[in-house]
């Protein structure tokens, strides 16, 4: 037999007595991770819901209801109720009422004072202030008005009282206006573009989507309608009073249209049957929010006017009923 022959048998022969993890040292080298411990789905605990934290916004709509329950609650009692036999303005609790109510209206002062002084920041932030200036036009007020017992008097109370309820009521009004104009307490001034921008948001929501069948059509003409109004003829008291009426009146009008397309449908949908009142709600909610976004992008410069005028004329109006509480205040103890 040939030698080299024999050689290569002798090497076949002694590969395959050798061991299998000697042929592939690299394979048995590398070691393999070990698997990660997974708990069993039963025993595994279900993932809690994340806690849902309210808005500013939504907090501040809160007290702000709050607010004007306990006032009107106040200003129901103090107007039926004989609150002179207990209250007189004179001496005890009546007098305390009418110092501590005046000395809440000076502290207005403070919160125009803050705005134009940076200086004063270290009385605290405008927004504070603002909060501040709102709530205790509110307040002195009440106890001025309990001081007064809700009568009136001598001629420099009278003047007094009227100067008074006329600042606290166009306070209430610009607060109204505030609010289309700003951004919340934020003090932050909206402008029309952004206002244009989040209608198109909420409008591109559930474009696409199979929504109640031609109410997003519907909607689009409504929204129309309203900006239509906007640009129109209206004069600045009148426009927002107008879109806000065309508003409701759509709105009223689409979602009774939308419900009983639902309430049809549902008559051949399981589905639709068992979640007709979630539906109904999400339908309510949506338009309503689409219409109120097109109110206030149409009312937007309107408010802005209105703000100013207010502003022109609440200013005056805070220093005539400074003099007339001076006045009052000096004629009641002289005399």
């Amino acid at each position: 037999m040939n030698p080299s022959a024999n050689k290569l048998q002798g090497e076949r022969a002694s590969l395959a007595a050798a061991p299998r993890a000697a042929a592939v040292p690299r394979a048995a080298a590398v070691p393999r991770p070990a698997p990660a411990a997974v708990s069993p789905p039963a025993t595994a605990p279900a993932p809690r819901p994340a806690a849902t934290q309210p808005t500013p916004q939504a907090s501040e709509h809160f007290w702000t209801r709050v607010g004007f329950a306990a006032t009107a609650a106040l200003l129901i009692a103090g107007f039926f109720l004989p609150t002179e036999r207990y209250i007189s303005p004179r001496v005890g609790l009546g007098y305390a009422l009418g110092i501590i109510g005046g000395s809440l209206m000076l502290v207005l002062l403070l919160y125009p004072a803050r705005k134009r002084l940076p200086w004063l920041g270290f009385i605290g932030s405008i927004k504070a202030w603002f909060t501040a200036h709102m709530v205790l036009g509110v307040v002195g007020p009440l106890f001025i008005l309990y001081h007064s017992n809700f009568t009136l008097g001598a001629t420099n109370s009278n003047a007094a009282l009227i100067a008074m309820l006329l600042v606290s009521g166009s306070g209430v009004i610009g607060r109204y206006f505030y609010t289309r104009v700003y951004d919340g307490l934020s003090d932050r001034r909206h402008t029309r573009n952004e206002l244009q921008t989040a209608a198109n948001e909420l409008r591109q929501k559930v474009a696409g989507t199979a929504f109640v069948p031609s109410l997003l059509t519907q909607l689009d003409a409504a929204e129309e309608r309203l900006l239509a109004c906007g640009r129109g003829p209206h004069g600045v008291l009148t426009k927002p009073i107008y879109v806000s009426a065309l508003m409701f009146t759509e709105r009223w009008r689409l979602t009774r249209a939308a419900i009983r397309e639902l309430r049809v449908a549902a008559k051949g949908s399981r589905v639709l049957a068992q979640q007709h009142r979630h539906f109904s709600k999400t339908i309510r909610r949506y338009v309503a929010k689409r219409l109120e976004t097109a109110r206030d992008v149409a009312e937007f410069e309107s408010y802005e006017h209105l703000f100013s005028l207010w502003h022109w004329l609440h200013v005056p109006l805070f220093f005539i009923l400074l003099v007339a509480g001076i006045v009052h205040v000096f004629a009641v103890h002289m005399y």
